[in-house]
């Protein structure tokens, strides 16, 4: 112990000097927080690093539709729609809903991509009309999942949405004919829980591709599937960035490829970081491609282009398959055999991890369905220091 603290000495003057120099330094300190607040808080937010957390999901229409495709009279095309609507039925997607709300729930991501975002409405007697027009809401998948997040006490919101595709063709019930409608979207969902200095969105942007795929039918005349995109700029911790979710074309290589291009001439072009949620049914380094159908150059053009892949950035030696089970959703055994769905991101994002959910089989519904025909990934990316 210090003399002076036994006997009660004087300090020296050196010590008292330093003493002034610190409480003149203290001093110093305090008038410039007072007189610059913004400008320190501002130079500490900028230096601050950022994570976003995204996770993209498809979430199954509920039935394979070529039977319908394939119907070459009136009679046959009623009868496809009548078992296609019956396995969105058995399909049930109240109960899915119930298990991908879990996914995200548990993920806790800031934005969610959703591909095949169902609208099902119905009319009854069928009218036949060649527009669209039935009204009665059978399966609204976008409501279904918000409530669901809300039973969970997750607060989340649409905040972009393309609309797409929309028929309407009738079915066969025990009483007669009903029209049932069918309405495509993809739509992104973000966090409304969190104050806005903290997070944000903001230019809601959506949009139909110029390239589509058109099938001629003998019934139903030319059958065109538009596919689309939707996109936000969000604010994180003071650093803006876009996020763009989006649906490829499935059924053709050609049409696909040009889709690709007009992204990355579109909401993609930008300077801002970036990332792309969705389904781009391009198998990730053709492991798995179905001929004809995901073995496209898609993937590969946007790493081209400067994309990077969250998954081979995080969990190289793990295949990461998402995409497909049976249409039933009812296989016993997983049947994921290809990578369909991405986080890919450029312009600054450092990916920190990815994993899959709904791939597993303690994912099904207490009724043994799969959540989707796809597993969907949760990812995080990190902005480092501006």
């Amino acid at each position: 112990m210090p003399e002076t603290a036994l006997t009660g000495a004087p300090p020296s003057a050196g010590r008292i000097r330093r003493r002034r120099t610190r409480a003149t330094l203290i001093t110093v300190l305090c008038t410039l927080l007072l007189v610059l607040p913004g400008s320190f808080t501002a130079a500490t937010a900028d230096e601050h690093p950022v994570q976003l957390r995204v996770l993209t999901r498809n979430m199954y229409l509920g039935a394979d539709l070529r039977p319908v495709l394939g119907a070459t009279d009136n009679a046959s095309v009623i009868a496809a729609v009548t078992r296609v609507y019956a396995q969105v039925e058995a399909t049930n997607f109240p109960e899915r809903a119930e298990a991908m709300a879990d996914e995200i729930a548990d993920s806790d991501p800031h934005l969610v991509g959703l591909q095949e975002v169902k609208l099902w409405r119905s009319q009854t007697p069928a009218d036949f009309s060649p527009t669209p027009n039935a009204t009665v809401v059978e399966y609204d998948f976008l409501q279904t999942l918000l409530d669901e997040l809300a039973a969970r006490g997750k607060h989340y919101a649409a905040v972009a949405t393309s609309t797409n595709s929309d028929r309407e063709i009738p079915r066969s019930t025990p009483t007669g004919l009903q029209d049932i409608r069918l309405t495509d979207h993809d739509v992104i969902l973000a966090r409304t829980d969190l104050p806005a200095k903290r997070f944000s969105v903001a230019n809601p942007q959506q949009g139909r591709f110029d390239a589509r795929l058109v099938i001629p039918h003998p019934v139903l005349g030319s059958i065109a599937f538009p596919q689309g995109w939707a996109a936000v700029d969000a604010t994180l911790g003071g650093r803006t960035m876009r996020v763009v979710n989006t649906h490829l074309e499935a059924l053709s290589p050609a049409v696909q490829a040009r889709q690709g291009a007009e992204l990355l001439d579109g909401p993609l072009d930008t300077e801002l970081p970036t990332v792309l949620l969705g389904d781009l049914n391009s198998a990730a380094g053709g492991v798995g491609a179905v001929p004809g159908m995901s073995d496209t150059p898609t993937y590969a053009n946007f790493l081209a282009a400067g994309f990077r892949d969250v998954w081979t950035e995080t969990r190289r030696r793990d295949p990461g398959f998402t995409c497909c089970q049976a249409p039933d959703l009812r296989n016993p055994t997983s049947t994921l055999s290809q990578r369909l769905d991405y986080v890919l991101f450029r312009n600054g994002f450092e990916a920190v991890r990815a994993e899959r959910v709904g791939e597993e089989p303690a994912d099904r519904t207490p009724s043994g369905l799969w959540p989707s025909d796809h597993a969907g990934v949760a990812a995080a990316l990190r902005l480092p220091r501006g």
